[in-house]
C-alpha cells in the first residue's frame, strides 16, 4: 500500500496572473500557501486482471485508455505504468471545486503514488512540471500555474515573512464555505479568451492585480498586516470586474456583514463563483459570531512547509 498527500493552498495575491495567455505576453507574479488541508491517494496491487479506480464514482478497466478519469489515465501513461492489477483511490478534507487549488493537488499527489510503485525518486520541481503537462498541455485545461507548472520559466521561492508575523497571520486568516462549489475551468475560461484577444479591459485589470501582489509581498515581508488585509479588499473589489460569475448578490452581502463586523479585508479564493471566503480579523469573535449567524461553516487551517510527500510506502 503506497499512500501519499499533498496540500491544498490559499492564494495571497496575483491570483489571476497566472495563466499562460497572460504571464507569456507580460509576466504573472503571485503569493501562495499551502495550508494544512489534504487531498490523498492510495495505490495498492491487487490479485485481479483489471484496474479499479474510486473517487467520486468507481470504475473497472481491464484498459488504462478505458479510463474515464482524465488527469488518472493521462498520468498511468506519463509515468508509464502497464500493469493494470492495481487499485487507485483519492480523498480529500475539502471537497472540490471550492478555490483551494484541488485538481493539482490531486494531480501532484497521484504523481507521487505512481513514481514511488515505479521504485522512482522525482524532485518536486519535477512533479509539478509533469502536474501542468497533464492538466495544461495534454487536457488543455484553462488553469493557472499556482499549483504546478511546465512550460514556461517559474521562479518559485519562499518570502522572508518574520516569524512573528508569520504566527500573526496564520491565527487572524479566517476562512468560511460559501456552500457553493463551482468548476473553475469555466470561470477562468472567460478570462482566458479575453486575454488572447487582447482585451484591454482585461489586460489592465491583470496589469492592476500583479502590482497588488507585489505590494502584498511587500507588506507581509514589512510585518504591515494591516496594509496586506487592505489588500485583500481591494484585490476582491478588482477581481470582480472580470467575470459576471466571478461573485453573487449573497456572496456580495456575507462580504460586507464579515467587513462590517471584524474584517479589515478578504476576498472569494480561487476563481471565483464559490468556494471559500478568506478574511483577515481585526476581531476574531465578532467575525466568527456573524458568519456563524448567517450560516456559514468556518475551516481553521495552518500552514503546510512539507508539500506533496509519500506518508505510507
Amino acid at each position: 500500500m503506497i499512500i501519499a498527500r499533498s496540500p491544498l493552498r490559499v492564494s495571497l495575491g496575483g491570483g489571476g496572473t497566472d495563466l499562460k495567455s497572460y504571464y507569456s505576453e507580460h509576466g504573472g507574479f503571485l503569493i501562495a500557501g499551502a495550508i494544512s488541508k489534504y487531498v490523498y491517494t492510495t495505490l495498492h496491487e491487487t490479485f485481479w486482471h483489471e484496474m479499479i479506480i474510486k473517487y467520486s464514482k468507481m470504475e473497472k478497466v481491464e484498459s488504462i485508455d478505458d479510463i474515464e478519469h482524465p488527469i488518472i489515465r493521462e498520468a498511468l501513461k506519463l509515468v508509464g505504468i502497464k500493469n493494470i492489477n492495481i487499485e487507485i483511490t483519492s480523498m480529500a478534507d475539502i471537497p472540490a471545486g471550492t478555490g483551494l487549488g484541488s485538481s493539482g493537488s490531486f494531480t501532484t499527489a497521484l504523481l507521487q503514488i505512481l513514481h514511488t510503485y515505479k521504485k522512482g525518486i522525482i524532485h518536486p520541481r519535477d512533479l509539478a512540471e509533469e502536474a501542468c503537462k497533464i492538466e495544461i498541455d495534454i487536457l488543455k485545461e484553462p488553469i493557472g500555474k499556482q499549483d504546478q507548472y511546465k512550460d514556461g520559466y517559474v521562479n518559485a521561492y519562499p518570502l522572508k515573512v518574520a516569524e512573528d508575523t508569520l504566527v500573526e497571520l496564520e491565527e487572524n486568516l479566517l476562512m468560511f464555505f460559501t456552500g457553493y462549489s463551482r468548476s473553475a475551468s469555466a470561470i477562468l475560461k472567460d478570462q482566458d479568451d479575453k486575454s488572447k484577444k487582447n482585451d484591454a479591459d482585461m489586460i489592465e485589470n491583470l496589469h492592476f492585480v500583479k502590482d497588488l501582489g507585489y505590494k502584498s509581498k511587500d507588506a507581509l515581508q514589512n510585518g504591515n498586516l494591516d496594509e496586506f488585509a487592505h489588500l485583500m479588499d481591494v484585490h476582491w473589489q478588482q477581481k470582480k470586474q472580470r467575470s459576471k460569475g466571478m461573485s453573487n448578490e449573497q456572496i456580495n452581502v456575507w462580504y460586507d456583514e464579515a467587513m462590517k463586523n471584524g474584517a479589515l479585508g478578504g476576498k472569494l479564493i480561487g476563481a471565483g463563483g464559490g468556494g471559500f471566503l478568506m478574511f483577515y480579523a481585526k476581531d476574531k469573535h465578532a467575525l466568527r459570531q456573524t458568519m456563524r449567524k448567517a450560516g456559514l461553516k468556518e475551516v481553521r487551517f495552518s500552514f503546510d512547509f512539507s508539500g506533496t510527500k509519500v506518508i505510507v510506502s
